[in-house]
């Protein structure tokens, strides 16, 4: 299996509660070593009893998870992180409140040693659609929008049930294949925006669940048409927010599928793994029946 390093950015305008999100990651982060990538240290508030040393390019944090400020070389940061003995288990990129995420994407897959595992935009609920509409900001929170696999809907505890409907319902128009994920102080399960804890789901368990959020595991029976069977799990009808797991392809070959949103990638894997994937999506959407007509199509 490639051993590749998965980078997932983080983005959405100031104040949407990135840096919230960054902080409930790390104290959950299950034993995974994270890696946490920001332009300066200052922008990046790390709760203060997480933090076990500070140098002068590093921050030690408790379990193993480090972050790093990579100023304006993002490429050298990365390489380095790949360079750490023990390696980090997945990399975040708090991107600043105005960067656009795609822009960052693009500077990843230009390096052989990693892989994007999407882009996570966050949006105050509150003030999202306002700030869409800014003379000044309104361009870069809808840019923003569009490159978003998920938008992590937060602060949903601050608008009433119509407004917050009217609201997933507009960030439906300005990017129909991201999936919306509703949350609040940035809380939701860490599997929900990073592929190493579905990973870690799948070989390890158990896993943390939301209350409008669930996870199945499909089997197959035997070797399986893998491309579409991964475009499949993107159909946004099935609800399907992440998935990962391991099958066997027509031509007797074992394959990583991995699945984030509207993307999907395939890579080789150890003939030694079991055939299986982890399934994360919406309740009531994520329907074991016409997922499991996926296998038998």
């Amino acid at each position: 299996m490639s051993d590749r390093l998965p980078v997932t950015v983080i983005g959405g305008y100031l104040g949407s509660g990135k840096t919230t999100l960054v902080n409930h990651l790390l104290r959950n982060a299950n034993g995974l070593r994270l890696a946490i990538l920001v332009n300066e240290f200052g922008e990046l508030a790390i709760d203060e009893d997480l933090i076990e040393a500070t140098g002068d390019d590093i921050i030690a944090i408790a379990g193993g998870c480090v972050c790093c400020s990579f100023g304006y070389d993002l490429t050298a940061a990365l390489l380095d992180l790949a360079k750490m003995n023990p390696r980090p288990d997945h990399i975040l990129i708090e991107a600043s409140g105005v960067a656009i995420p795609g822009s960052i994407v693009a500077a990843i897959g230009l390096l052989d040693n990693f892989f994007s595992d999407g882009v996570v935009v966050l949006a105050d609920a509150e003030t999202i659609r306002r700030l869409a509409v800014d003379t000044y900001m309104g361009d870069t929170v809808t840019r923003q929008l569009r490159d978003a696999d998920i938008v992590l809907l937060n602060k949903t505890d601050l608008v009433d049930r119509d407004a917050l409907e009217a609201t997933k319902q507009w960030l439906n128009s300005q990017n129909p294949q991201a999936r919306v994920v509703e949350s609040v102080q940035g809380r939701v399960p860490p599997e929900t925006v990073l592929e190493s804890f579905l990973a870690r789901v799948y070989t390890v368990g158990p896993h943390h669940e939301a209350a409008n959020l669930g996870m199945l595991t499909l089997k197959p029976r035997g070797p399986i048409d893998v491309p579409a069977l991964a475009h499949g799990l993107t159909d946004s009808r099935l609800g399907v927010i992440r998935a990962k797991g391991f099958v066997t392809s027509l031509a007797g070959e074992k394959k990583l599928i991995q699945v984030v949103g509207p993307r999907w990638q395939i890579t080789d894997a150890n003939n030694d793994v079991s055939d299986g994937i982890v399934c994360l999506g919406f309740k009531g959407k994520l329907n074991p029946d016409e997922l499991s007509k996926l296998l038998l199509a």
